[in-house]
């Protein structure tokens, strides 16, 4: 098998000999190279038949293929672990979101999930209400949605951001199975993410400038704020604001005033962009 079959661009030394590299499996099966290291080597200890499963989708084995595997590995049974307890935001958060609706603010958590925002953010950002609960995700958002690379005028800048804070998430919460879903899926379907994943780059975002392409106002530049919510270390409130006095700043107000309608055109008007 080649790196292209699965996606993966070729690149580095020349090969001596056809098929993945080490790193390039571990990448894709969502584990160390160290770890897999081991595994080739037979020396991983109590091996999880999760970790089997993955490196088997990685490689695209058949049934037959995956059972032998199995039964070299003399696998661990899978444990039955309780579902992730889904994030929840305080009814107090949600009040304060609705009485700052001028100004864009949501919460976000673990796996960069958006949980909970106000009308004017979905007029800045597209419509949240309308996306499935998984989807509600800045990195599904940023590296598989195609309106995402037109909205952020500086998308590698926005994608750094989201990478750097899953790598964040997995060093704090390594056992998280939605967080290794979401790290296999992103490595499957997008080029970028497995590119930026393997640099192992570790950021936590706090402040900083955006440069946003909308759809319905044209080019404008906002301020972000990132702030650790006191009661859960797992959630952020992130506001957006413009410079006093800028075309920025009258583009937001605009926004704020049109509210759910604003958000219920964003799309619309992103596809006639596109």
């Amino acid at each position: 098998m080649k790196p292209a079959d699965l996606g993966l661009p070729e690149y580095g030394r020349r090969r001596r000999v056809p098929g993945l590299r080490r790193e390039e499996l571990a990448q894709l099966a969502g584990v160390s190279v160290a770890y897999y290291t081991r595994l080739e080597q037979g020396n991983g200890r109590n091996v999880s038949a999760e970790v089997l499963a993955a490196i088997s989708a990685a490689l695209r084995l058949s049934d037959a293929e995956h059972a032998h595997l199995l039964h070299l590995a003399k696998a661990k049974p899978p444990k039955q672990r309780p579902a992730p307890e889904r994030q929840r935001v305080r009814p107090a958060l949600l009040d304060m979101l609705a009485a700052i609706d001028g100004v864009p603010a949501y919460v976000w958590g673990r796996r960069t999930d958006v949980l909970a925002w106000n009308d004017t953010a979905s007029a800045l950002f597209g419509d949240w209400a309308a996306r499935a609960p998984r989807d509600r995700n800045w990195a599904r958002i940023v590296f598989l949605d195609p309106e995402a690379r037109r909205l952020f005028a500086d998308w590698k800048s926005k994608a750094a951001d989201v990478v750097g804070q899953l790598r964040l998430d997995a060093g704090q919460h390594a056992d998280d199975p939605l967080l290794a879903e979401l790290v296999g899926e992103l490595s499957l379907k997008s080029e970028d993410f497995r590119t930026m994943w393997a640099a192992h780059d570790v950021k936590r975002k706090t402040h900083g400038t955006m440069r946003i392409a909308h759809p319905l106002v044209g080019e404008l530049t906002v301020r972000y704020e990132t702030l650790t919510l006191p009661g859960d270390q797992d959630q952020s409130l992130e506001t957006y604001h413009a410079e006093p006095g800028s075309a920025s700043e009258e583009a937001l107000r605009l926004l704020a005033s049109w509210g759910a309608d604003a958000a219920n055109d964003w799309s619309a008007a992103a596809r006639d962009q596109a």
